[in-house]
């Protein structure tokens, strides 16, 4: 206990010191993971570049929204655990974390739900290219999306420990878990697709198949080093017993960002249907697009990830001074690494396109995509951790507001406006938009949310 007690390091150490050797774990696991996105579509791509690539992207949406649950609950459960530590309420992190467990297992039932009654009707919804059903399309997105779907158990409880692992400081096993998991999943793609070493070919389900054995491996190494290295939390059956103040607290917070997250869905799913409308070569560019600019964004996401417990912790310990600190040093490494994304897309594009065994229509299309698309990169970059730290202080609800707006208020609206021309590459353009708009939100909200918090220290932000 009386080891418990003392001050944990995200409220003493040196605010880089103790950002970086939360947030680098994080970001080296989240970039393996953006590698194993990329190889994945390699990969099917070359089984299949045209409907296998496009599969990929029907069945982004249900990814997402996997994701989206596991981590925005993740986010609720992690504000109030890492708030319960600063306070040295440790009979309530421990409570917290348990929920925390039982709300993601609710996660599970819902999409085994959609598994069996929903997914093919999902697929079949998409299968069509310029109005006539492409019946190749539609099963490769029915057996990806089911496949996944049947096994995203593996999922929650993969996302579930590692931001135990995260809200204590424990990073680098978060890592580990992770880049365990994607490492895999790479191994396993070439040879469950193509049938190598044995194992029969199977295409595009070994690709969903090869992804649910990754995420069981990451999800076994998760509990492994949350019952043997987490000594702050204690994991007990008894805590995953439902508590009605506890859900709802993790649920005031968590459900913001569930939506904020799984808006993304939304948004892929509507830009799915537009872009169908002039060919599966410009639906692939998008898919090939968000695979590209996942080593861009992960590992601002993975930045966040560190800022949001070092923020709460120190909003609890009230140490307004290193909340500011960690707020300055976070922006000013998310807006420097989304310049030099912004650099690769403008300058090589027609070489990351290759990768995916594009065709000359798609290097066509894509080439103008990626220049435009990635203006935005450096305003995005700031209105993440704007975003972030909203999240930390308990106002997910903002998060929510500027999600909302950014993708359903602004790029979804302009991008079937701008579709309306007939020219798809000014489709792309919908994104610098709708980034300029979120950003000048996110500042606003910003500034509200500190004023709130601090009202005696805003003078700092500057």
């Amino acid at each position: 206990m009386e080891k418990l007690l003392k001050e944990n390091k995200m409220g003493t150490d040196k605010i880089p010191k103790v950002l970086f050797s939360l947030a680098v774990p994080i970001i080296i696991s989240m970039v393996v993971q953006a590698l194993y996105n990329i190889v994945d579509s390699i990969y099917v791509a070359q089984y299949n570049n045209v409907e296998g690539t496009a599969a990929l992207g029907l069945a982004f949406p249900i990814q997402n929204l996997m994701i989206a649950v596991g981590a925005g609950l993740g986010v609720g459960m992690n504000a109030i655990l890492s708030r319960s530590l600063g306070q040295k309420n440790f009979d309530k992190a421990n409570k917290t974390a348990g929920q925390g467990i039982f709300l993601n297992l609710v996660g599970y039932l819902l999409f085994l739900i959609f598994a069996i009654f929903l997914a093919d009707k999902f697929a079949f919804a998409q299968a069509h290219e310029n109005g006539v059903f492409n019946e190749l399309l539609y099963e490769y997105a029915k057996d990806y999306i089911s496949i996944i779907s049947f096994g995203s158990i593996c999922v929650f409880i993969q996302i579930t420990m590692e931001r135990l692992l995260q809200a204590t400081g424990k990073s680098v096993y978060s890592m580990i878990t992770q880049a365990s998991g994607a490492i895999i999943n790479i191994i396993l793609d070439p040879i469950f697709i193509f049938g190598r070493l044995g194992v029969p070919e199977m295409g595009i389900k070994g690709a969903a198949i090869a992804t649910v054995i990754g995420q069981f491996v990451a999800a076994v190494l998760g509990i492994i080093f949350n019952l043997t290295v987490n000594k702050e939390i204690k994991l007990k059956v008894k805590n995953i017993i439902p508590e009605k103040c506890l859900i709802r607290d993790i649920l005031i917070i968590g459900v913001p960002s569930v939506l904020m997250q799984a808006i993304g869905s939304v948004m892929t799913f509507s830009m799915n249907a537009i872009l169908k409308n002039f060919g599966l070569a410009a639906l692939n560019v998008f898919v090939i697009y968000f695979k590209l600019q996942s080593f861009v964004f992960m590992p601002v996401f993975g930045l966040t990830n560190g800022i949001i417990p070092i923020v709460s912790y120190n909003y609890g310990a009230e140490k307004s001074k290193r909340v500011f600190a960690t707020i300055k040093l976070g922006a000013i490494c998310s807006v420097s690494y989304m310049a030099l994304g912004l650099l690769a897309f403008q300058t090589i594009p027609g070489v990351l396109l290759g990768f995916f065994n594009a065709t000359a229509e798609m290097l066509v299309i894509g080439k103008a995509a990626l220049r435009i698309i990635s203006i935005s990169f450096v305003l995005a970059g700031f209105a993440i951790i704007c975003s972030c730290v909203c999240q930390a202080l308990g106002k997910s609800v903002y998060s929510l507001i500027l999600s909302v707006c950014r993708q359903l208020g602004v790029l979804i609206p302009a991008a079937y406006l701008l579709s309306l021309s007939g020219k798809v590459n000014l489709i792309w353009w919908s994104f610098p938009i709708a980034e300029l708009v979120s950003l000048i939100l996110a500042v606003l909200f910003l500034l509200k949310v500190l004023k709130k918090a601090f009202p005696d220290s805003i003078i700092k932000v500057k």
